[in-house]
């Protein structure tokens, strides 16, 4: 494995090989490609934040810096990334997390990591040194390279470096919790929510084996006026249980870290919509534990590894796509595949000789 720590190294490394395939942090298993005969490269030796103008709003940073530290750097100056990226505590990097094209909660109100990528400079299937984006928030108009990197997967090119904004940090958060016996109990007052012309953060909707429901609304602002809009959004709900502090605190960490999905097992990652989501729903096997996010756009399903092959017939048949983030590396898309013929156009030209994996 090559472990490159500059730009050259990484064109060097990647231009002496006919095949590539990349390694970071190992947050993500099933999204690794299948080395083969390919040369791996380790980007953790290509890490640290290049530039931070807090009064921008704006951070340059290399592709192998850990999220902590960025997020540790921007909360010195009251400022984060809002869409919640997952699995900071276990270590992910923001090329991972771009690669990815992985969001957490926040994503509900603020947009996920595509919105706020505004520059990438990658290495192509040539070896060519690629730069996409700038800077600054206002860009020049044309192809938006950073945006096509977001969810890659690696097989375009090897991310490198990338410029993001951020957004002050709200003064304070508390977040409003109401139990329903079951889905169908559940729904009602999650459209209701979904649709009232309010500021939330986040809104979940948790199942567990059992079937009983929860849903979970973050809010975040000014705290002198977070008790109000909590009042108005627990009638909403029917009735909540308000929490703010360190527990509340905790419960978002632990969305965020995904420590909800059992060891060992598969973990899927399925684009949705609020109103697909019922008959999603019906079609998982009993006692899936599973959350809904960003009010059910987004479901993210636990699944043991010998119920794998099963799901992936469900999503065909609904005509849906999943991302495998935890289970076995080498085939990270399942299900429906949308967008495959434009993809391949992209590859052909940035890729033209095949060094990166086939997805």
């Amino acid at each position: 494995m090559t472990r490159p720590t500059t730009l050259d190294e990484l064109q060097q490394a990647v231009a002496a090989s006919a095949r590539v395939v990349v390694r970071g942090a190992g947050t993500k298993p099933g999204l690794g490609a299948a080395a083969g005969d390919a040369a791996e490269l380790d980007l953790s030796g290509l890490s640290g934040v290049l530039e931070y103008e807090p009064g921008e709003f704006t951070f340059t940073a290399l592709a192998g810096t850990p999220l902590a530290a960025v997020e540790s750097l921007l909360a010195a100056h009251g400022q984060y990334l809002p869409f919640d990226p997952p699995l900071v505590g276990h270590g992910a990097t923001l090329g991972g997390t771009v690669a990815a094209g992985l969001s957490g909660s926040g994503r509900y109100r603020f947009g996920g990591v595509r919105d706020f990528i505004l520059g990438v400079r990658f290495i192509d299937g040539i070896g060519a040194l690629v730069r996409g984006g700038g800077k600054v928030v206002k860009n020049a108009a044309g192809f938006d390279l950073p945006k096509l990197m977001v969810g890659s997967l690696g097989q375009y090119g090897v991310l490198a470096e990338f410029s993001f904004k951020v957004f002050p940090r709200p003064e304070a958060t508390l977040s409003l919790h109401a139990v329903f016996p079951s889905l169908a109990a559940a729904l009602p007052p999650l459209q209701r929510v979904y649709t009232a012309p309010l500021d939330i953060d986040a809104l979940d909707l948790v199942l567990g084996v059992d079937g009983q429901a929860e849903l979970w609304v973050r809010l975040g602002g000014l705290s002198a006026v977070l008790a109000a809009r909590a009042e108005r959004i627990g009638q909403l709900l029917g009735g909540a249980q308000v929490l703010a502090g360190p527990d509340e605190a905790a419960l978002w960490q632990a969305a965020r870290e995904l420590t909800w999905a059992p060891a060992g097992g598969c973990l899927i990652k399925v684009p949705l919509s609020p109103a697909r989501l019922p008959v999603f729903d019906a079609a998982l096997p009993a006692g899936t534990l599973r959350r809904y996010s960003a009010g059910g756009n987004v479901a993210w399903v636990a699944l043991p590894p010998e119920q794998l092959a099963g799901f992936e017939a469900t999503l065909i048949a609904q005509g849906l796509s999943g991302l495998l983030v935890f289970g076995p590396p080498g085939r990270p898309l399942l299900g429906h595949r949308t967008g495959a013929a434009f993809a391949q156009r992209v590859k052909t030209a940035l890729d033209p000789d095949g060094r990166f994996p086939i997805l």
